[in-house]
C-alpha cells in the first residue's frame, strides 16, 4: 500500500480487565495490597493462574504480619466479582482456589535487606518512556485503545449498556504524518456478548463508546472496523482462554512504542525494580518531555541483584532534546537517588494501592491523592530540571 512520504501506520492494543491475564494481573495485586496493608515493608512475589473453574495462586513472601489463606481467597474471590465473572464455569463465589504462596528464600532476601539501603532484588534492565503527542504523554495508540476500553468497562458496569461481558480487547493503527498521528486508519474491537446478540447489535452498542474515547475526526468514513470478526465471543475470560499474571507487559507499558526490559510488574512489591525502576524510568522522561527539554524521551535503568544503585542510565531524546543527551544523563545521576530505597521514597510506593494499576495501563493515568496510586505521573520536577540547566 502507497502512503504519502513522511506518513507511517502504527498499532497498539489493549486489553479489558476482564481479559485472563488481566484477572491475574488484578489477583496478583489485591493479594500484594493485603500484604502491604497489614506490613508496608512486606516483600512479596504473587504469580496467578486461572482456567476454567480454577485459580491457582504460587509465590513468595516475607512478611511481619502472615495472612491468612481465608483472607487470600476471599481477596480473589472480591476481585473477581468486582471484575464481573459469575459465569457458569467462571463464578466469583463456585471457583476453586489453590494457594501455593510460600515464604521467601533467605538467599533473595540477603541481598534485598541491607543496613541503610536497600539492594535490588534482582538484575535487570527497566525502561521509561514518554513523548509528547498526547495530553498524558504515552503513545497515541495506547493511550485511545486504553480509554476505549476503560469508558465501555464503565458503560458496563453503570449498566448504560447491557449484554456485554468482562472479557474485551482492542488494537488501533493509527496514521501518523510527520511524526504526528492523524486519524484511525483500522480498529479492531472484540467483545464478550451475551448469546443472543448479534455482530449487528453489539457493533450498535460499542461504537458510540469508540467515537466518543477518540479525539474529534479521527473515526473516518474510510477507517476500517472490525467489531468481533470472529463472528461470535459469548465463552470467555478464564473459561475461554487460561490466564497469567504478566503476559500483557507491552500493554502495561507504551504498546511497542519503546522497548521493555521484559520484566512484569504485578504481584510484586516495590523493592522489585522490575517495578519500582521501571516507574521512575517513566517519571523522569515524563518531567522531562513536560518541562520541555525534549519531545520524545528513553530512559534506561540496569540493576544487580543486592546492589543498591543503578549500574548505567542511558538517555535516549531521538534528536529532540534541547540540551545535550550526556548532560541529561549527568542530571538523572546527580538529581535522583535511584536505588530501590530512593525510588520508594521518591514515589511513596510502600502504599496498598497496587490493584489500581493491574487495567488500563501502568502510566498515563491520573495521580490519585487518596490512594496515593500514580505517583509517577505527578510532573511535580520541572523547577528542578529547569534550576540544573539554569532555564
Amino acid at each position: 500500500m502507497l502512503r504519502e512520504k513522511g506518513s507511517y501506520i502504527f498499532t497498539s492494543e489493549s486489553v479489558s480487565e476482564g481479559h485472563p491475564d488481566k484477572v491475574c494481573d488484578q489477583i496478583s495485586d489485591a493479594i500484594l495490597d493485603l500484604y502491604l496493608e497489614k506490613d508496608p515493608f512486606s516483600r512479596v512475589a504473587i504469580e496467578t493462574l486461572a482456567t476454567t473453574n480454577q485459580v491457582v495462586v504460587a509465590g513468595e513472601v516475607s512478611s511481619s504480619h502472615p495472612i491468612h489463606k481465608n483472607d487470600i481467597e476471599n481477596t480473589i474471590r472480591k476481585t473477581i466479582k468486582r471484575i464481573g465473572y459469575a459465569q457458569e464455569q467462571f463464578h466469583a463465589e463456585k471457583v476453586n482456589v489453590l494457594n501455593l504462596i510460600h515464604a521467601q528464600s533467605a538467599d533473595i532476601a540477603q541481598g534485598v535487606v541491607q543496613e541503610g539501603d536497600i539492594g535490588a532484588g534482582d538484575q535487570g534492565i527497566m525502561f521509561g518512556y514518554a513523548t509528547a503527542e498526547t495530553p498524558s504523554f504515552m503513545p497515541a495508540p495506547l493511550h485511545y485503545a486504553h480509554r476505549i476500553l476503560e469508558n465501555l468497562s464503565k458503560a458496563r458496569h453503570a449498566g448504560s449498556i447491557h449484554g456485554l461481558g468482562p472479557d474485551a480487547k482492542t488494537q488501533l493503527s493509527l496514521y501518523y504524518k510527520d511524526g504526528k498521528p492523524k486519524h484511525l486508519d483500522t480498529l479492531v474491537l472484540s467483545t464478550q456478548h451475551d448469546h443472543d446478540l448479534s455482530i449487528k447489535e453489539v457493533t450498535k452498542k460499542v461504537m458510540p463508546v469508540v467515537e466518543a474515547s477518540l479525539p474529534k475526526g479521527w473515526l473516518t468514513s474510510h477507517t476500517k472496523v472490525y467489531i468481533n470478526p470472529t463472528g461470535r465471543f459469548v465463552i470467555g475470560g478464564p473459561d475461554g482462554d487460561t490466564g497469567l499474571t504478566g503476559r500483557k507487559i507491552i500493554v502495561d507499558t507504551y504498546g511497542g512504542a519503546a522497548p521493555h526490559g521484559g520484566g512484569a510488574f504485578s504481584g510484586k512489591d516495590p523493592t522489585k525494580v522490575d517495578r519500582s525502576a521501571a516507574y521512575a524510568a517513566r517519571y523522569l522522561a515524563k518531567n522531562i518531555v513536560a518541562t520541555g527539554l525534549a519531545k520524545r524521551c528513553l530512559i534506561q535503568l540496569s540493576y544487580a541483584i543486592g546492589i543498591p544503585n543503578p549500574l548505567a542510565i542511558y538517555v535516549e531524546t531521538y534528536g529532540t532534546s534541547c540540551v545535550p543527551v550526556e548532560d541529561l544523563e549527568a542530571c538523572l545521576h546527580t538529581l535522583f537517588h535511584l536505588s530501590p530505597k530512593g525510588i520508594i521514597e521518591m514515589l511513596d510506593l510502600r502504599k496498598p494501592f497496587y490493584e489500581q494499576t493491574a487495567s488500563y495501563g501502568h502510566f498515563g493515568r491520573t495521580y490519585d491523592p487518596v490512594t496515593g496510586a500514580f505517583s509517577w505521573e505527578k510532573e511535580d520536577l520541572s523547577q528542578k530540571l529547569k534550576n540544573y540547566f539554569g532555564l
